[in-house]
């Protein structure tokens, strides 16, 4: 056994779930200063697994795991990870047309080569700008046919005005917005992600996009979203992440806890696909926890129910 695991099993004893910690700790180099934190993190471990494993039990059509949150309370993973709720009332009437084709049964973009590598937001409530540049980034691979990185760290210290709030959360669609009027998006590259707030420090001489318009969906309605997403290019939506999502690892999540609100969402991510599984519509969705996360980086949502508000605040860019 490495030291490390010994030295932490020495602290916590070889009580139930200590070996499991054991090798979590080793697992995601999980660094901790005392021996109450250690006993501390054990203890949100320990009521982590008990949820994991309880869930796993109930035969549902997805299964959760332990994952680099699992020492988190959930109040640290909403404050850390998940931007404040944010009213999007721009969708009450969408402007998305709807058409009479015919939609593919399952769709999937990454297949065609537009969709970015997975990022990872680290610990700033910053989702909605990784939804906005997962978005745009589709966009222009599909319109240039050339695949860049876009900056996350411009929206995050620039998108103020535009009713976004940085590391506290933040809208696609206002993003959108600001991009729009500001004359456009540096690459990582030239501005790159810091997770935290800054200063703006946004160069024009650097942009590398521009957004001509944004398309919002009507608030939950799925059909159009799909359209979208089956026929236009992946999709902008949010959702109410509850405390059993953040450690999802593979199948069609579903929650009978989580709203669907525009005041409920709070967790924006990317519509990249869709498809059945086990006679189960879902949602594909790039997130932004890293590729470590869930089916690597990606989850699969039910879709028909408007589950946890999918549908509620969606919108997608126009770049060309």
């Amino acid at each position: 056994m490495p030291h490390f695991q010994s030295q932490l099993l020495q602290v916590i004893g070889r009580t139930r779930h200590a070996l499991s910690f054991a090798s979590f700790a080793q697992r995601y180099g999980k660094q901790y200063d005392t021996v109450e934190e250690m006993k501390l993190r054990f203890q949100i471990f320990s009521q982590n697994l008990e949820l994991i494993r309880s869930t796993n039990r109930k035969g549902l059509p997805y299964t959760l795991g332990v994952n680099h949150f699992a020492d988190w309370t959930w109040e640290e993973f909403k404050r850390k990870r998940l931007g404040a709720a944010q009213n999007c009332s721009a969708t009450l009437k969408g402007n998305h047309k709807l058409t009479d084709a015919i939609l593919p049964v399952t769709k999937d973009w990454r297949k065609e080569g537009i969709v970015s590598p997975v990022k990872d937001q680290g610990n700033c409530g910053s989702c909605w700008t990784f939804s906005t540049t997962g978005a745009l980034e589709a966009a222009h691979a599909q319109a240039f046919g050339k695949n860049i990185s876009l900056s996350e760290q411009q929206l995050v210290d620039c998108a103020a005005a535009f009713n976004n709030f940085g590391c506290n959360g933040g809208l696609p669609s206002q993003a959108f917005e600001y991009v729009k009027y500001n004359g456009g998006l540096e690459t990582e590259q030239s501005y790159p992600y810091t997770a935290e707030d800054g200063a703006c420090k946004f160069s024009p001489s650097n942009v590398a996009i521009q957004v001509h318009d944004s398309i919002n969906i009507t608030l939950g309605a799925e059909d159009e979203l799909k359209h979208a997403v089956a026929l236009v290019r992946p999709v902008s939506v949010a959702f109410e992440a509850v405390n059993s999502f953040s450690f999802y690892k593979s199948g069609v999540y579903t929650s009978n806890t989580c709203g669907t609100k525009p005041t409920d969402v709070n967790h924006a991510v990317l519509a990249v696909g869709y498809g059945v599984e086990n006679g189960i519509p879902y949602w594909l969705i790039k997130n932004s926890w890293g590729d470590s996360w869930g089916d690597h980086g990606y989850f699969k949502m039910e879709m028909g129910k408007n589950m946890c508000g999918i549908a509620t605040c969606a919108s997608y860019p126009i770049v060309a």
